[in-house]
């Protein structure tokens, strides 16, 4: 399902025009990155989480050249589905 069958479909549920519908799903995912960009979980309940891991620095090799690299310690953002998500997909 891609951003424009999601508009689609609340547009269609709701009664909504999409124009205003599509601004609202592109309102939600920028305060979603701009929150995590700012080091801020954000927390839907009975939906899920949009969480930042962070991963430790670590010694990797590349194969090609048959040396070693460091690779940084960073952070990566993560989804973690609640119970009653994973349910419903189950």
């Amino acid at each position: 399902m891609t951003k424009a069958d999601i508009v689609n479909e609340i547009s269609r549920s709701t009664g909504l025009e999409k124009a205003a519908v599509l601004a609202t799903v592109e309102k939600f995912m920028e305060v979603v990155k701009d929150s995590m960009a700012n080091g801020n979980n954000v927390y839907l309940r009975g939906f899920g989480s949009f969480i930042i891991k962070n991963r430790k620095e670590k010694t990797a090799r590349n194969i090609s050249r048959n040396t070693t690299i460091k690779i940084p310690a960073h952070k990566v953002p993560a989804f973690k589905p609640s119970k009653v998500f994973l349910e419903d997909v189950k």
